[in-house]
């Protein structure tokens, strides 16, 4: 499969996971620069392009978009137009309009788009999304979230401006997938400077209520740290991970009940190769898409909602 990856920053998460496997992929790396998306690119034994229109000229199966936000949408649809598969970073787009038309055109294409809604793949998550459906604790109450992290990616902000979108997008999926869309959210801040805050937000809901709080405050000896606690009826879910300079987490997950707390055992599992797995093979005709952009639009309006709050934007 030849697949065309455009951008040189977070793209090297993804360029990670296709050098891994380079058995079955073809991989050209795009970007701005022509020096820096050689050298970069090299690093994994990539060809490379500062062209990107020759990303949907040529045989590529697939585009790879891992571009600024408000790029997203724009080469989703290129890559539609010209009649090839896309996988995007998240958020599928910075705006409502963007994302439903990324939505019909993907209906009317034939061809399938992937939003890279990573943390459904997290093995703690998928285990917290079972006991929703299944009712293993009971009812959902309550559901705290954090993800606090130093600044792991040199050259990319975390400030106010960006959380939302890019920090607490993952969380509001959660938050929808298990509870629904709100009926209430409030929201508090606190900025270091442009590129370091927190936020934390309380979303009301009938019978239940959540809390996510995301941070870049931490120092670089801190690592990205987060996880969960979900209190339902009957019992608790608690979920702890961390990740350091190797990109690689580890996490825990335990579950409270009257019986006593039992520690349960996580398949060990990479969220970034589980995602590109999951696309190649939906490409293959092996399973149905999970991250299909129409079930991304209830955490990308609540996540706009949030980012309203928080920068004043519409």
């Amino acid at each position: 499969m030849k697949i065309a990856l455009l951008g040189t920053g977070f793209g090297q998460a993804h360029a990670a996971v296709y050098a891994a496997r380079r058995g079955d992929v073809e991989v050209v790396m795009f970007g701005r620069n022509p020096d820096k998306t050689a050298e970069t690119a090299g690093k994994f034994g990539f060809a490379s392009s500062s062209d990107l229109d020759q990303a949907f000229e040529d045989d590529f199966d697939l585009v790879d978009i891992c571009l600024p936000v408000p790029l997203h949408a724009e080469y989703v649809l290129r890559a539609l137009d010209a009649d090839k598969h896309a996988l995007v970073e998240l958020p599928l787009a910075g705006t409502m309009d963007d994302a439903r038309r990324v939505v019909e055109v993907t209906a009317r294409s034939g061809k399938q788009v992937f939003v890279d809604m990573f943390e459904r793949f997290i093995p703690a998550n998928r285990a917290l999304f079972d006991a929703v459906r299944d009712g293993t604790y009971g009812r959902l109450e309550q559901l705290t979230l954090w993800n606090w992290t130093a600044h792991l990616w040199p050259g990319v902000s975390l400030g106010l401006k960006t959380l939302p979108l890019e920090a607490m997008h993952s969380d509001m999926d959660i938050v929808t997938r298990t509870l629904g869309r709100p009926r209430s959210v409030e929201v508090t801040t606190v900025a270091r400077d442009g590129d370091s805050a927190a936020i934390e937000a309380t979303l009301g809901f009938d019978g239940a209520f959540a809390r996510d709080s995301v941070s870049s405050l931490m120092p670089m000896a801190w690592g990205a740290r987060g996880g969960y606690t979900a209190t339902f009826s009957d019992g608790v879910l608690e979920a702890a991970s961390s990740m350091g300079f190797d990109g690689k987490p580890t996490g825990t997950l335990t579950a409270y009940t009257a019986a006593g707390a039992r520690e349960l055992d996580l398949p060990p599992a990479d969220q970034y190769t589980a995602v590109i797995d999951h696309v190649l093979a939906c490409l293959r005709g092996e399973v149905a898409n999970e991250i299909a952009p129409a079930t991304a639009l209830d955490a990308l309006q609540l996540t706009l909602d949030i980012d309203q709050q928080v920068n004043g934007t519409k």
